[in-house]
């Protein structure tokens, strides 16, 4: 479980998240949706740690959590096995609890739940994005977490990569049942995988409901993000 009790954060002055709060239980995934610069991202960092908010509180209901960045950030120098086994090794929360034959099965399994069987030998430049993109997927759930927070998991991949890639985030969903957090701007990952949206605007939660709901709703702001319209309510930070 996750939740976020009214999360304030300032930049420069600037307003980014006032008042901020929503819970995600067990086995569920919201998408959390808005223009570049609504404040997306910055509450993923506060969630999981890597950036402090200015007041509010973040209650987490397990501490094995697992943060898929928007590029792989895989390891150049390390193989596939050794990109995956990574927090195995090195987390003092987990090392030492496995041998290595232990290690060897898990990154195994890991491999096959992200259908990239027999690479644990190759290095990350000799896979395609989308190849990247799910070892990072393994990599990040090598410690089976109970929260998952996704930061734009289809950025930068085809159409079909990217239907790849949210197809293995239903997956996760089942074999885990981890309370996940998804930031993208792409509707198919919110309608596929997402059970509920929160839509951020000037520094708040301006709209939440299901996927169908935002896709049937006549709320201006969620029919412009829908629609991708140039024209309407909302502005980026850069003020377009």
């Amino acid at each position: 479980m996750i939740e976020v009790k009214n999360i304030c954060k300032k930049f420069d002055n600037r307003e980014i998240l006032k008042n901020i709060s929503f819970k995600v239980e067990s086995g569920e995934t919201v998408a959390v949706v808005g223009v570049s610069g609504s404040g997306k991202s910055t509450i993923l960092n506060i969630i999981s740690g890597l950036l402090e908010a200015d007041s509010g509180e973040i209650i987490l209901g397990d501490d094995n959590l697992a943060m898929l960045f928007q590029y792989s950030a895989l390891f150049d120098s390390l193989n596939i096995a050794d990109n995956i086994s990574f927090a195995l090794d090195e987390n003092e929360k987990f090392k030492g609890k496995y041998t290595k034959e232990q290690i060897k099965e898990i990154v195994k399994e890991k491999l096959q739940l992200v259908g990239l069987s027999g690479i644990e030998k190759n290095y990350p430049n000799e896979l395609s994005g989308g190849m990247q993109k799910r070892v990072s997927f393994a990599r990040g759930i090598v410690t089976n977490p109970k929260i998952i927070l996704y930061d734009e998991p289809t950025a930068g991949l085809d159409p079909i990569s990217s239907t790849v890639i949210e197809d293995y985030m239903q997956v996760l969903k089942r074999e885990l049942k981890a309370a996940s957090i998804v930031v993208t701007h792409q509707m198919s990952t919110i309608t596929r995988t997402a059970d509920r949206v929160i839509m951020l605007y000037n520094a708040n939660i301006l709209w939440q409901g299901t996927p169908e709901e935002m896709l049937k709703c006549d709320n201006p702001y969620t029919e412009q993000f829908v629609k991708s319209l140039k024209t309407g309510p909302m502005r980026t930070s850069a003020g377009i």
